[in-house]
């Protein structure tokens, strides 16, 4: 049998619909293929920004589409780190791949505390108190990764008010926000705030395919100017054929339907995971109950290293991600680990759950 993957954050095959992406291609070159074929401006494919600028309530201006989201983050980090130098607070557990690129970097990484209800607000609180430059926070507060968690409204409301009292910077990243199964939508931090401070980031990864690496920044007025710049001098004009076959999903109105598919596809293993885990670990372990998105957070109790568990798992067929990667250098997580639901089947997950339980 193949290694059953609980580590990788990317969908099921059966998510990605080539026919229906292939039809879009097609028919965005037929429309637009001289504009797509040729350069483009920094700031990516018109239409799309168009669209997103208007389902965002703000001037075309403001949104640049970019190769992905992580590419946003580079750019969002440099602008942000040469208008304003510090220290990044981000969530303790946070997303791996930006540690990486702050401590390429040399930027000091503070991780907060969160709970099942996402960033605690008196943590940043405190923090903020400390004094010293800071940057900028960097959240993901729906379904985040690697935990699951989704900020409550409270809290966010909270957030936006010490955002706003103490001159706060704010990246709110939110890839899987619209992969929701069940519960009420929150506002996001951007709308709550006015998009001043708060530069809200999305991606198509999670909702149409990762392969075509649209994401978009929806930035402050204060940093339009550098982000064009920093997009012109990466990389001339970005690649507009993906961008125009996202664009070409909306147009046709097949962008939602796609998406409860896709929905669908991964309620029914997020299901399978959490019915797996309390089969095989009620009562020895604990772990976050996600009302939508990618992963969840298990906390495999004390004593228990999740690198130790991490490397019998894969030598028996089962790999997941260890905790201490979603903390700035290893400060946290030993014995957690984040498992993503979103690449296997639910007859893979179930195997793979009963693995892991034996193991532990």
């Amino acid at each position: 049998m193949a290694p059953i993957s609980f580590a990788r954050g990317a969908p099921s095959p059966a998510c990605l619909d080539a026919e229906l992406l292939s039809d879009c291609a097609q028919s965005a070159l037929a429309r637009d293929g001289a504009t797509i074929l040729s350069y483009g401006t920094g700031g990516g494919y018109a239409p799309l920004r168009e669209l997103l600028a208007e389902r965002h309530g703000v001037d075309p201006s403001r949104v640049f589409v970019t190769t992905g989201g992580l590419q946003g983050f580079v750019f969002y980090a440099a602008a942000q780190l040469a208008r304003r130098p510090g220290r990044v607070l981000v969530e303790g557990p946070t997303y791996d791949r930006p540690l990486k690129l702050l401590r390429l970097q040399g930027v000091e990484a503070i991780s907060l505390a969160m709970d099942d209800e996402g960033l605690d607000p008196d943590a940043l609180e405190a923090e903020l108190a400390r004094g010293g430059e800071i940057s900028f926070l960097y959240t993901i507060p729906t379904f985040q990764n690697p935990s699951g968690r989704t900020l409550s409204e409270e809290r966010r409301r909270r957030i936006v008010e010490l955002c706003g009292s103490h001159g706060l910077d704010v990246l709110e990243d939110d890839p899987y926000g619209l992969v929701r199964y069940e519960g009420v939508t929150p506002p996001s931090l951007h709308a709550l705030e006015g998009g001043e401070r708060v530069t809200f980031t999305s991606s198509f990864s999670k909702t149409v395919a990762p392969g075509l690496r649209v994401g978009f920044f929806v930035v402050p007025e204060a940093l339009r100017d550098a982000y064009d710049d920093r997009a012109v001098s990466t990389y001339i004009s970005p690649a507009l054929l993906p961008q125009a076959m996202v664009h070409e999903l909306f147009a046709r109105d097949a962008f939602d339907s796609n998406l409860e598919r896709i929905r669908g596809i991964l309620r029914a293993q997020r299901d399978a995971m959490l019915a797996s885990l309390e089969a095989e670990l009620g009562g020895r372990a604990t772990w976050s109950r996600p009302e939508g998105g990618y992963f969840l957070w298990v906390e495999l109790g004390d004593g228990i290293a999740s690198a130790d568990v991490l490397e019998r798992a894969t030598a028996a067929g089962v790999t997941f991600v260890r905790g201490t990667d979603f903390f700035p250098g290893g400060s946290g997580g030993d014995t957690a680990a984040r498992l993503a639901f979103s690449f296997e089947s639910p007859e893979r997950i179930a195997d793979g759950v009963r693995l892991l339980a034996g193991l532990l």
